[in-house]
């Protein structure tokens, strides 16, 4: 009599997930997002306390920011983490190729988002509106320059993402590594519809 067999448990589950070691990575890495979560948080409340603290010669929220370059830095990064979720998707039907495509997408999606920051920030400093003018200038070039480094950075990983695919394929630790690289741009992503809700539309109100 031939006894049933029991499915592997691990058959089913995403490759980052089939190693306890890699999975214990990736929970590690919820915790960090959590105390980045706590970062942007406080920045926000600094920035809620000194936005109408503007200069004797100002500028004020309304006179300083122009809607254009922030929608197209919204456009830009919805559009990025959409193509980041589609490098995931790849990834899960295991087509390395198509993983590559799409992550190299969201990196150069990435890079536009940091130029158009840059670009905002080196016109208002050029008109003398730089952080030491006054306290909202202070608070918002700490909170949307952080973010900007933040990007910043996901746009190294993700060279250094693809550099590895590329000579590796996709293994348990690259795949690992992906996983919390999407995690990380989606989260990115939630922080600068915040940012552009509190500091850019409600500015302009």
């Amino acid at each position: 009599m031939n006894l049933p067999v029991e499915p592997d448990s691990t058959a089913k589950l995403p490759l980052e997930f089939t190693d306890n070691h890699e999975s214990l990575k990736i929970l590690g890495f919820w915790s960090f997002l959590a105390t980045d979560l706590l970062l942007f948080a406080s920045l926000f409340a600094v920035y809620a306390v000194y936005q109408s603290r503007v200069g004797m010669q100002g500028p004020s929220p309304d006179q300083l920011f122009k809607l254009g370059p922030a929608v197209v830095e919204t456009l830009l990064l919805l559009t990025s983490s959409f193509t980041c979720g589609l490098a995931v998707y790849q990834m899960r039907r295991n087509h390395k190729r198509g993983t590559i495509i799409w992550l190299a997408v969201t990196l150069l999606l990435g890079v536009g988002f940091v130029t158009t920051e840059v670009r905002e920030f080196v016109s208002y400093i050029a008109m003398g509106d730089s952080w030491h003018h006054s306290a909202f200038l202070s608070a918002f070039f700490t909170l949307v320059g952080t973010h900007g480094a933040h990007v910043t950075f996901g746009i190294l990983w993700a060279i250094t993402l693809i550099i590895q695919l590329m000579g590796r394929g996709l293994t348990t630790v690259t795949t690992r590594k992906m996983y919390m690289f999407a995690l990380y741009w989606h989260f990115l992503d939630i922080i600068w519809v915040f940012i552009f809700t509190v500091v850019y539309l409600s500015g302009k109100i």
